[in-house]
């Protein structure tokens, strides 16, 4: 590999950082580079550490041989029991615990398989191991992202050749600083879907982040929150509440999300959330599809926390329709992207009312009248009913109670 090949690859890593290209697609393209150039590589590993509720990292991976397997692996926590152990077994535990930037295992020619995975690739036919790390500066990263990690393995007989390292020591650094660029991104859009939801999060990604920016959209608005919560906090052991309420938010979050809505805010126990289409009863047979998957895993739910003698609840539900403002409310040094209007402030009242006339589900009339005719006959009316804060009383509706 000469000097040209040096910077066309060093360019081409450029122009993806800049681009925003996946990072497996950059290493992928990057090994095919490299052998291209006469570098040659079997196999290539780059790890580096993100910032996600569930995972830890993203491990992206590359090979020659033909065997298909997953380019892109999110991995869990490796802080801990037997994913501890593994990760101390490997050649980046290494580099990392002994700050040094480089390791090198001939493991064709007698040199020691003393890392995770190395006498499978011995076994395999290759030859020659290198393992590197790139540390990241304290101001450039976030949460544990802290380094990229590296490995390069080769089939060549006689292992790595001086040039071949000196090419990786001159290439890497890029590729880890393109890695870097996409991890960013990567975490940015994990980061606004997790805390502010999936349609608000694109909306703030693509630039809607100005203090009074707001559509006038109409949508359905659904409020949850869970019975007797109060009373359970006040009994239940300090450490039991965060399990408790994780419980329920992950079945509620999961069934608006999987019937296609937004979770946009959780407040203590409650749940707002939006479903949008274009057909106001296309949204209302969405909500309700959520509903009747709430009811049906929540008996499982409680079924399981029952047999691990746990505290169990129910959820009060709210659905409501009509026009709210979507957007930014605020100020300039803290916003919040969320939906407001007196539609907003009927949905929950609705959600209240619940405890009152002894229904886990309540439907405001403007609900009952856009849903679908086939869902609309599986309503039932519980009576008229004076809102607090709301100036007119209104007919509440309850699903059939054989569908809950």
């Amino acid at each position: 590999m000469d000097d040209s090949d040096l910077h066309r690859i060093k360019a081409w890593l450029i122009a993806g950082g800049l681009a925003g290209t996946a990072e497996d697609a950059l290493l992928q393209g990057f090994c095919e580079r490299c052998q291209a150039a006469g570098l040659e590589l079997s196999r290539a590993i780059a790890l580096i550490d993100t910032l996600h509720p569930i995972y830890e990292g993203c491990a992206f991976r590359w090979r020659n041989d033909g065997i298909e397997e997953k380019s892109l692996v999110e991995y869990g926590r490796t802080d801990e029991g037997a994913a501890a152990a593994d990760w101390q077994r490997t050649a980046f535990h290494h580099l990392l615990t002994t700050d040094t930037d480089e390791v090198r295992r001939r493991i064709g020619h007698g040199e020691p398989t003393d890392f995770s995975m190395l006498d499978t690739l011995k076994a395999e036919g290759h030859t020659d191991y290198v393992a590197m790390i790139h540390r990241l500066a304290r101001d450039g990263f976030i949460g544990g992202m802290d380094c990229v990690y590296s490995s390069w393995v080769t089939r060549r007989p006689g292992g790595f050749e001086a040039d071949d390292l000196v090419a990786l020591r001159r290439l890497v650094p890029a590729l880890a600083l393109a890695i870097k660029c996409g991890s960013l991104a990567r975490i940015a859009s994990t980061l606004v879907e997790v805390y502010l939801g999936r349609d608000a999060g694109l909306r703030v990604l693509s630039g809607r982040i100005s203090r009074g920016v707001a559509d006038r959209i109409s949508a359905v608005l659904w409020f949850s929150d869970l019975h007797s919560y109060t009373a359970i906090a006040d009994s239940a052991a300090p450490a039991e509440i965060i399990p408790f309420l994780n419980d329920y938010a992950e079945l509620v979050i999961a069934a608006i999300h999987e019937a296609g809505g937004d979770v946009l805010k959780l407040i203590g126990d409650g749940t707002l959330a939006i479903f949008k289409a274009e057909d106001p009863g296309d949204a209302c047979r969405s909500a309700l599809r959520a509903a009747q998957s709430l009811r049906r895993n929540l008996m499982a739910l409680n079924q399981r926390r029952a047999a691990e003698n746990r505290p169990v609840t129910s959820v009060y539900l709210g659905l409501h329709i009509g026009e709210v403002f979507y957007g930014n409310i605020g100020s300039d040094e803290r916003l919040d992207f969320t939906v407001v209007g007196p539609a907003v402030n009927e949905v929950s009242r609705i959600a209240s009312m619940c405890r009152q006339v002894d229904r886990s589900v309540l439907l405001s009339d403007a609900f009952a009248a856009a849903a679908p005719a086939a869902e609309r006959a599986d309503l039932v009316s519980v009576g008229r009913y004076a809102l607090r804060g709301v100036s007119r009383a209104q007919e509440l509706f309850t699903l059939d109670p054989s569908l809950i």
